[in-house]
């Protein structure tokens, strides 16, 4: 069964946070490095992504451990998985390599698990992040005309990461985390024609994010203005993850539910973050937070970000699975 159509009959539940899991590994450099990065002059711990290349076990068994949990859609390991992202690191050559690896151990693991209950598919969502530079602003305060980055070259760069995770066996791909429209825009253009040339085409999901309580992206769009911008798009669900709680998103799920004509995702943190940058809210805390989301009927892909485990997808599972998924009502503002 498509994942369309399984929209339409329940709310499939996303996974949780990886970088939250691989800490709990307590991995050293030489993980991330092994005999294929051997020889790096820079320093490699922290570049996440890497580890599909070089631990693929413990990339394999977080996904497990979220598919035991109850998860429907597991994103790949490939939040930094640009050129321009693994540029900070001279390793802009391996991209490709990264996406298809992490969209084959994500699919691996899936299958696993549709194996043993082939009711319950599951499903890989290759997850294309924002990237670390922005095509709206300038970084330079003193020079705002001045850009770090261009349109063309984003979307080229989107363009060879969506053929990786494609190549990989990515069932959707997950354009996320979106501070400025104008990257998914370029994320969308490319991926549009890699689809062309390749004759190929899976469903496309976006997921922006609230910077602060002012309800705006960083660029400055609201959330209705975020979605207006995108909806020139074939996207199959739009929705919001990541910078707030499960309580302080829930209004701007709201509005894009009210006004979409799209499946709608959400995946917010464990609460807010406190004095030292770490999430303290547990599975049951933020389990009663996103009950209002389906007692509201505002979802249909519901899971966490960061600061989120297995646990807490546990526990959103079990909630889901007594709730309807939102219907897309006629009218609305469609693409």
């Amino acid at each position: 069964m498509i994942i369309k159509e399984l929209l339409q009959q329940r709310v499939l539940v996303l996974d949780g946070a990886m970088g939250t899991m691989i800490q709990r590994f307590n991995l050293g450099e030489d993980d991330f490095r092994r005999d294929r990065f051997r020889d790096s002059s820079i320093d490699l711990k922290g570049n996440n992504d890497l580890l599909s290349l070089t631990r693929p076990d413990v990339i394999q068994n977080i996904h497990e451990q979220y598919l035991e949990a109850g998860a429907d859609i597991v994103e790949t390991n490939t939040f930094s998985g640009t050129s321009i992202a693994q540029a900070d690191y001279d390793l802009e050559s391996i991209v490709y390599d990264l996406n298809f690896e992490s969209a084959r151990i994500a699919k691996k693991a899936c299958d696993i698990f549709t194996k043993k209950d082939p009711s319950k598919p599951r499903f890989v969502a290759g997850a294309m992040g924002p990237t670390n530079k922005t095509a709206s602003l300038s970084p330079d305060v003193s020079r705002p005309e001045y850009r770090a980055i261009s349109f063309d070259q984003l979307a080229e760069a989107y363009k060879e990461q969506a053929r990786g995770l494609m190549d990989g066996g990515s069932d959707v791909l997950l354009i996320e985390t979106i501070f400025d429209t104008l990257n998914a825009k370029a994320a969308i253009y490319g991926i549009l024609e890699l689809f062309e040339e390749s004759g190929n085409e899976i469903p496309i999901m976006i997921s922006g994010t609230i910077t602060d309580a002012s309800g705006r992206t960083l660029s400055g769009q609201t959330v209705e203005a975020f979605l207006i911008s995108l909806s020139h798009a074939p996207i199959l669900s739009i929705g919001l993850n990541c910078a707030l709680g499960a309580s302080q998103l829930k209004p701007y799920v709201k509005t894009l539910a009210q006004n979409a004509g799209y499946f709608i995702s959400a995946y917010p943190n464990a609460g807010l973050p406190n004095e030292f940058g770490e999430y303290d809210q547990g599975p049951e805390a933020m389990g009663k937070e996103v009950k209002s989301y389906l007692e509201d009927g505002l979802v249909n892909i519901l899971g966490g970000c960061c600061g989120t485990t297995p646990d807490h997808i546990k526990v959103m599972a079990e909630l889901a699975a007594n709730y309807q998924p939102r219907k897309i009502t006629e009218g609305v503002l469609a693409g």
